[in-house]
């Protein structure tokens, strides 16, 4: 008994001592928010406040010193967010985690982000790389200083930046333009979408593609040739039977660690869910007389957010003007990206403009280096592909020399594992990439940084001209009342003769599949506004007889509808009307398909209760109501049992998941098409998906619908790369809120149905949103999903996450009443 005694007070005093431990480690790991600290390199001291709202206000004597200082304050606050995104973009996963993200790195390395944004660092202002290069001085300076322990994830996981830090290498000048790039390869492009048409043609014939991948309503498909046809001709696709070559092996995804990253990459280049929404209107539509704007752009939920909301305040110096401006900035980046100054504001939503093209490069049989290039009618000419050799670290094993090829159009991708690779005979071909984003004269820091001294709506349209991509969609309001929207970015434009159009990969060896130019500034959409209000939410964004092309993968226009709707029903608006209209869970979608389920039989034991459910149901997808949770399950069943049928399963699922099929699936229904649906016709596909539903429903909530709840369904999940994927760590790492809402609802709520876990999890969705009063800008609100900290030990963490789910806000003002905490930064 003695000893045993004794054991258990040495065990205690162990977890006593352990606790000590971490509460210290904690405590070192938060950011010193009080006093003063010196920064060497500053010309001058810098104010660093923290509000009550948590915003960080940077008041600085010169502009050179904000950045830097910004940089130093996104160190202390998102070090790992950091760290994980310089990872991402130089192509330097595998370093940490191994062979499991060889996949990420080595389509990075392909794409040649680093390298590209080495040529765009060259070619923009000084006064731009003026700017990352005091960001890139302060992030540095925070690593080499030691005076913060780094937070949890650089422990677990033995990284140590610091003495890379020091030597000032470790964030540099072209890693913030590499940022932008990153955000652009997240937001844009279509490549997807063209490699999911090419993969679908292996099964299906050219009206069926259309029938799959259903043009805008109103619009014929934007390629004439017949697809099916031209890539038999051509023997595109490997034989079944060949082995592929030259690409390394993509490793197999067992390592959950990576599993988040290894998911990313491969939904690269899917344009389908990337959404937003923004609206203004006028003073005659609102109660002050002067413009109210909103905005929420919706991206990937992550922990910690996307955004950072910071004030960064300099005045002119000789040679450099300074800024006063205040909103959401990007961790990696210098600038507010979303905000306002103190007399115009700003949102934007996605354009989604067709700005990437796959081409197949014909491989010279003879020599396959070389590939072949436009010639006259008659003949052949051959080039050989451009090389460089990248060589990549991996963890616990020997390095990997891979070598990237361009041709003309751009990276090969086919040289890298994934779809580029699968889909196509890379003996006869290779798959290459052409996009606006990857352009030396790419200017976005520029325009990011004119726009963050805009004082008009003017002057911010001047601003974006030198904005490239992702192209957005620009809403703008400033106080004297003038109200806009301007479709920033470039857009390549394509010969008349251009059969394919970018929606499929083209031959890349025939001239009229080439870009002709870009489609000029003055000729982007544009509104003025004259109706009193403007709304954008990834629709078509141009009258049907628009002279360009942009795309044909618009957003199917249900949210702006809604949007127009509401602005329509209030004839004044104030801040309480957007806030009522950023909550809306109201899906006309839903409404579209849920007679075909109301009227589905089913002999199902919970059939007559469930269906009953949707008596009063009207489309609007709130989180304590079963009927949304009905209605969701069976529409995907329905669509797993019907085009997954067509496609083969196999296919289906690389397929399926963050592209919904939902446009086919209404089309499908409504012509009750048997060719899709089988010779029974839709009604049997539909009773058997309602079947399938209700089992899997009640294997997760019971034989009670009454006790059916979407939002157990449906929780927003904030993902932290990488201990999402540890289900021990999990829980503590990610930020979970039940939500209402669905794709297709103001109040956004897109799922991911490849997510085996959890199908339903709401991981798309309002990343902030913001309301921005020009009649009195210091009433302008905003919130996001997490909080400001992105150490996991703060209590900072996740603060604005209850708020963010109850569509509630904080105040964004630049003289608040009050100071939460004050540091000086010193030279």
């Amino acid at each position: 008994m003695r000893w045993l005694t004794r054991l258990f007070f040495l065990l205690l005093l162990l977890i006593l001592l352990g606790a000590v431990g971490l509460s210290i480690y904690a405590w070192r790991s938060q950011p010193r928010m009080d006093g003063e600290i010196q920064l060497p390199g500053l010309r001058g001291a810098v104010q660093v406040q923290r509000d009550g709202s948590d915003v960080a206000h940077i008041l600085a004597t010169d502009p050179r010193d904000a950045w830097m200082a910004m940089g130093y304050v996104h160190a202390q606050e998102r070090g790992w967010q950091l760290e994980f995104n310089r990872r991402l973009m130089r192509g330097q996963l595998s370093e940490v985690f191994g062979r499991s993200t060889l996949e990420t790195d080595l389509l990075m390395r392909t794409l040649g982000i680093r390298q590209a944004a080495q040529a765009q660092l060259a070619g923009m202002s000084e006064e731009g790389r003026v700017a990352l290069k005091a960001y890139s001085d302060g992030v540095n300076a925070f690593f080499a200083g030691r005076q913060q322990a780094l937070s949890p994830e650089f422990q677990i996981l033995h990284i140590d930046p610091r003495e890379e830090a020091a030597a000032g290498r470790y964030w540099e000048p072209e890693d913030s333009a590499g940022w932008a790039l990153m955000m652009a390869l997240d937001l844009g492009g279509n490549w997807g979408n063209e490699l999911a048409r090419l993969s679908a043609l292996q099964v299906l014939d050219t009206p069926a593609l259309w029938q799959l991948f259903p043009p805008y309503p109103g619009e014929a498909p934007a390629a004439s040739a017949d697809l099916a046809e031209l890539y038999r001709a051509m023997r595109v696709f490997p034989a079944a039977d060949s082995k592929q070559s030259r690409a390394p092996e993509a490793p197999p995804a067992a390592d959950t660690l990576a599993q988040g990253v290894i998911e990313w990459t491969r939904s690269l280049g899917e344009v389908e869910g990337k959404g937003s929404n923004n609206w203004v209107v006028s003073g005659a539509r609102s109660a002050s007389g002067k413009p109210l704007l909103a905005n929420d752009p919706h991206l990937g939920l992550s922990a910690p957010a996307i955004w950072y909301f910071a004030r960064l305040q300099a005045p002119d110096v000789p040679g450099l003007r300074g800024m006063d401006v205040i909103g959401a900035t990007l961790p990696g980046t210098p600038f507010v990206v979303l905000g306002r100054t103190p007399d115009v504001a700003w949102g934007f939503t996605n354009t989604g403009p067709d700005v990437q093209d796959l081409y197949l490069e014909q491989l010279d049989p003879s020599d396959p280096t070389r590939y072949r290039v436009p010639a006259p009618a008659g003949q052949e000419a051959w080039a050989r592909f451009d090389e460089r050799v990248e060589t990549i670290r991996v963890k616990g094993e020997p390095d990997l020399v891979h070598t990237v090829r361009s041709s003309r159009h751009g990276p090969v991708l086919s040289d890298a594992p994934g779809r580029a690779r699968d889909l196509i005979d890379t003996g006869r071909f290779a798959l290459s990439l052409r996009w606006t984003a990857l352009e030396a004269d790419n200017r976005n820091v520029d325009a990011t940084l004119a726009s963050n001294r805009a004082r008009s709506v003017d002057d911010l349209v001047e601003a974006y001209r030198y904005f490239h991509a992702p192209m957005q969609n620009a809403v703008m309001a400033d106080r004297s009342g003038r109200i806009a929207f301007k479709a920033v970015g470039k857009v390549p434009l394509r010969s008349p003769d251009n059969r394919i159009r970018g929606v499929a990969p083209s031959p890349g060896w025939d001239a009229r599949y080439d870009w002709t130019g870009y489609l000029p500034y003055e000729d982007t959409p544009q509104d003025d506004g004259a109706k009193g209000w403007i709304a954008t939410a990834n629709q078509r964004i141009h009258a049907v007889d628009y002279p360009h092309f942009l795309t044909q993968d618009w957003a199917a226009p249900y949210r702006q509808e809604r949007i127009e709707a509401l602005l329509a029903q209030t004839e004044k608006h104030d801040t309480a009307s957007f806030r009522a209209m950023h909550g809306d869970l109201h899906s006309e979608a839903t409404l579209r398909l849920l007679p075909h389920l109301s009227k589905t039989p089913s002999s199902h034991p919970l059939a007559a209760a469930a269906l009953a459910s949707l008596k009063d149901f009207k489309g609007g997808m709130s989180a304590d109501a079963a009927a949304p949770l009905l209605y969701s399950v069976w529409v995907d069943e329905f669509t797993r049992g019907v085009v997954g049928q067509r496609l083969g399963v196999e296919r289906f699922e690389k397929l399926y998941g963050k592209r919904l099929f939902r446009n086919a699936v209404e089309g499908i229904l409504e012509r009750d098409d048997r060719g899709w649906c089988g010779q029974q016709g839709c009604a049997a596909a539909s009773t058997a998906a309602l079947d399938r539903a209700l089992n899997r429903i009640s294997a997760q909530q019971g034989q009670d619908v009454s006790r059916w709840r979407w939002g157990a369904a449906h929780p927003a999940i904030s993902v932290h790369r990488p201990f999402s994927n540890v289900g021990a760590l999990a829980p503590m790492f990610e930020v979970r809120k039940e939500t209402g809402g669905d794709p297709f609802t103001v109040n956004v709520g897109q799922y991911h149905l490849d997510k085996a876990d959890a199908p339903f999890a709401n991981r798309h969705a309002a990343s902030l949103r913001a309301i921005y009063d020009l009649a009195e800008p210091e009433n302008s609100l905003f919130i996001y999903q997490t909080g400001q900290s992105g150490n996991v030990l703060s209590s900072r963490y996740r603060d604005m996450s209850d708020a963010w789910a109850a569509v509630e806000y904080r105040p964004l003002q630049m003289a608040p009443a009050q100071w939460r905490s004050s540091l000086e930064l010193k030279p």
